[in-house]
């Protein structure tokens, strides 16, 4: 407890840079970690030499990415909920919360996994997956459907241990998981000769891992938060609070399954090769986008203690603090993945048409990713002062509002070139409507004209 209270300390009046690094370093290496398990996966399947099963891998990640979107709805909102009732005092309120979010992705896990599996062959239609890749996004999304419960569980206690200022325990599990992953995805893959099965298996044993540290975290008794039962409730606005938070905040993720879903779709009509280069042009924008998708976490609960205390000033602080790190870290980030373009897409890709896909693809894609950190801290900070209906229209306009419309005009017009250049034009439109939102919701807030000092 004592470590809790020291930690809810520097939230109070700790050194600014000291502590959005103290929070935001965690989260950014866990979101890291959630990176370097998707790239394994890609990589050593990749070292199969079956452009085809890197395809299907191309098409199924989104699907599953659906688990963890739906266990960032209990983490997000979760721990905006938990972080603003810390700041005022009520500690019986953010144990009832993190208890509600603990069983809510245990259901939801469970009900999950059995549609998947009852719908699989219809899913893998709406997909538009070819009878190439078939079998092999089958066979790897029917097993890593196993382990949906754990997930959600892994995904959402990653996000509310910050709540209580436990950066540190909230990357261990994710860490955890994703290292064991990539530990065994080489020895599934290739030397069990499992290939894309073993791929799946891994994940699922990684994910597994991962939930089951949350639970013993739970389980010391040291803290502040409650996953028992006889703390569940859906009473006091516990569910309201979770859900108006969480449900606009994880649309981002959400819909951007489901954007890459349709984006995949779209991209079937121009062969398996095209598949293969877009899925991993994504991935090497990963590498700028989850690390500020981390950022964004990290100094979340930070700028919403501050909320529930009305320390203005120092939300102010460190808004600004946390702005400016993200400029430089996506414009370095981003620069880096720019001048490696072609070693980092010939490391998964050895089909020569696959290759000049993803090529292409990743130019295209890296030409706005220097937005990703300003985007994704303004979007949080939203979040951290329980303003769901802007932080809704935020994540229903960039992925789906502005992206999917932009999707199929920009292919009309450019052909494949504008499938891909639709997320560019989606990045630029959301980022400007974020901050727009930002400064109205401060105004509202505050009860003030003045522009915040960000």
């Amino acid at each position: 407890m004592k470590d809790n209270q020291q930690a809810l300390q520097a939230f109070r009046s700790g050194k600014i840079s000291t502590a959005v690094f103290r929070n935001a370093i965690p989260a950014m290496a866990a979101m890291l970690m959630v990176l370097v398990y998707n790239l394994a996966d890609t990589f050593f399947i990749g070292q199969t030499h079956d452009d085809l099963q890197v395809a299907a891998v191309s098409m199924a990640t989104p699907v599953f990415l659906l688990f963890m979107a739906v266990g960032s709805i209990f983490g997000v909102g979760g721990t905006s909920d938990i972080s603003r009732a810390m700041g005022e005092g009520r500690q019986d309120y953010a144990k009832q919360v993190s208890a509600f979010c603990m069983w809510s992705c245990v259901v939801v896990g469970l009900l999950m996994s059995l549609l998947f599996w009852v719908f699989m062959d219809q899913l893998l239609t709406v997909m538009g997956v070819s009878a190439a890749t078939w079998d092999y996004a089958r066979d790897y999304l029917c097993i890593v459907a196993a382990c949906g419960p754990f997930v959600l569980i892994a995904n959402c206690y990653s996000n509310v241990l910050r709540a209580e200022g436990r950066s540190g325990e909230a990357m261990m599990g994710m860490l955890i998981g994703n290292l064991l992953n990539v530990i065994l995805d080489p020895i599934m893959i290739l030397a069990l000769g499992w290939e894309i099965r073993g791929a799946a298996i891994a994940t699922v044993i990684g994910n597994v891992v991962a939930g089951l540290y949350y639970l013993r975290y739970f389980s010391k008794g040291t803290s502040m938060l409650s996953i028992h039962p006889r703390d569940f409730t859906l009473r006091n606005g516990v569910c309201t609070g979770v859900l108006a938070i969480g449900i606009p905040a994880s649309l981002a993720s959400l819909l951007m399954s489901v954007s890459q879903i349709v984006m995949n779709s779209c991209m079937t009509k121009y062969g398996d090769m095209a598949v293969a280069g877009i899925g991993v042009a994504m991935k090497v924008t990963m590498m700028t986008g989850m690390v500020c998708i981390g950022l964004g976490q990290g100094v979340q609960p930070l700028l919403g203690y501050c909320v529930g205390a009305k320390d203005w000033t120092r939300y102010r602080k460190v808004l600004r603090f946390s702005l400016v790190f993200a400029l430089i870290l996506s414009l370095v980030l981003t620069g880096l993945c720019w001048l490696f373009t072609g070693p980092i897409v010939q490391v998964f890709l050895t089909d020569q048409g696959a290759y000049s896909y993803g090529f292409t693809f990743s130019r295209i894609l890296l030409s706005t990713s220097a937005l990703f950190g300003a985007f994704y801290v303004l979007n949080n900070a939203l979040q951290a002062m329980g303003a769901a209906t802007p932080s809704l229209i935020i994540n229903l306009s960039r992925q789906g509002l502005i992206y999917l419309p932009a999707l199929f005009l920009l292919e009309a017009a450019l052909g494949i070139n504008g499938l891909v250049w639709a997320q560019p034009v989606a990045d630029v439109l959301s980022t400007l409507l974020a901050a727009a939102l930002y400064i109205f919701r401060w105004r509202k807030m505050t009860g003030t004209k003045q522009e915040p000092e960000a």
